[in-house]
């Protein structure tokens, strides 16, 4: 199959705002797809793991479908890989959302239930205090508001890997980079003009 490297590829395993980043890319004039396939998985030259819902369950779609392997095998050799909330979570080392459950390990770090607050989830916009010059968020002014729908958060072990930070009830890390692995707690497909800034600046990265 031939490399496409223009297309953005969405990894589709059932759980996950597909529709909405989509129609986002498609407003932006940006080719993507969603796809469950491995071989389309594998070619693709940009790639994002949506989701929605609890870890251990999207988790175990991923075994499932032998999408694990393939996710990882692709952030070893370099392709550009963005999760987005959830699929931010899946990176990491570890959750202990209902149970310590494995995550894919990409970015050292455990996934932890948000505390201080008597309102969870948190759901609503928020401000991100971008604290690392990253390419996603160029172009966007800091203190800028995004779409968070979150009840966990992640530690990362390395605080170098944070680029950007978010406060409710406490300090979490709002997005994330480890190499060309990229992560956003916050929804940029749900989050405006600035939202759609920071998915083209991820379309506009080089694959290393």
């Amino acid at each position: 199959m031939k490399r496409n490297t223009d297309k953005v590829v969405i990894i589709d395993y059932g759980t996950g705002n597909i529709a909405s980043l989509k129609n986002s890319f498609a407003f932006l004039g940006i080719p993507a797809a969603a796809s469950s396939d491995r071989a389309v998985i594998q070619n693709a030259s940009k790639l994002i793991l949506p989701g929605v819902g609890a870890f251990k369950p999207a988790r175990e779609k991923l075994r499932q479908q032998g999408l694990d392997d393939v996710i990882t095998t692709k952030a070893g050799e370099g392709t550009l890989l963005l999760g987005i909330c959830l699929g931010m979570q899946l990176f990491f080392t570890r959750s202990n959302e209902f149970g310590d459950c494995p995550g894919l390990n990409l970015i050292p770090g455990t996934v932890e239930a948000i505390t201080g607050v008597k309102k969870i989830p948190h759901m609503g916009w928020n401000q991100t205090e971008i604290i690392r010059p990253d390419p996603v968020f160029h172009n966007i002014p800091d203190q800028s508001y995004f779409y968070f729908v979150h009840s966990f958060v992640c530690r990362q072990d390395d605080p170098e890997t944070e680029v950007a930070q978010c406060r409710y009830g406490q300090n979490f890390c709002a997005a994330v980079r480890k190499e060309n692995i990229i992560g956003m707690q916050f929804h940029p497909e749900k989050s405006g003009s600035v939202g759609l800034r920071v998915l083209k600046n991820f379309y506009n990265q080089e694959s290393s």
